[in-house]
């Protein structure tokens, strides 16, 4: 990290290959499409190349790297104004589609976009409510706080459509 900050581009494209499955992973969930997912990545990456300077701590590159990335999908999310959550991204979890999986796309559709946003990052990113906090840039509380809404919104969207899952 200290030679990527200091100008080492072999370093940099190292740590980059590192974390690149969580930067696919979490645009493929945002942007819903692999062509758009894999743009972010190759944007995200100018981005990061450019402020890598600004790391205070090498210990939180890949949530800084990964706020990047949520941030450049939100502003592509606006651009479009349509909110989307990606379909691909539970095939990537190994699951077969069904019924409940759709109940749960559906339902995931229809929440806000800080729900659908805390919910990737804490269940399909496997993120501790730590990075959490680092990656979203509040207390460790309000992201608990957040999630705990969300979890319930989702929740009230799946009973009511009918769906008998526990969440």
């Amino acid at each position: 990290m200290k030679e990527a900050i200091n100008g080492d581009d072999t370093a940099f494209l190292q740590l980059i290959q590192l974390y690149k499955i969580d930067l696919y992973k979490t645009a493929l969930s945002f942007l819903r499409s692999e062509e758009e997912a894999l743009e972010a990545i190759q944007e995200v990456t100018y981005r990061a190349y450019k402020s890598i300077r600004t790391v205070r701590d090498a210990s939180y590159f890949k949530t800084w790297l990964i706020r990047i990335m949520i941030n450049y999908c939100n502003d592509q999310l606006k651009k479009k104004k349509r909110v989307v959550f990606s379909e691909e991204i539970l095939s990537l979890q190994g699951k077969s589609e069904n019924h409940n999986e759709m109940e749960l796309k559906d339902a995931m559709l229809g929440l806000d976009e800080r729900s659908r946003e805390i919910i990737t990052l804490k269940y399909f990113q496997d993120m501790k409510i730590k990075d959490i906090a680092l990656t979203l840039q509040c207390p460790e509380g309000t992201v608990k706080t957040w999630l705990n809404k969300a979890l319930k919104a989702l929740r009230d969207k799946l009973e009511g459509n009918g769906g008998d899952q526990h969440v």
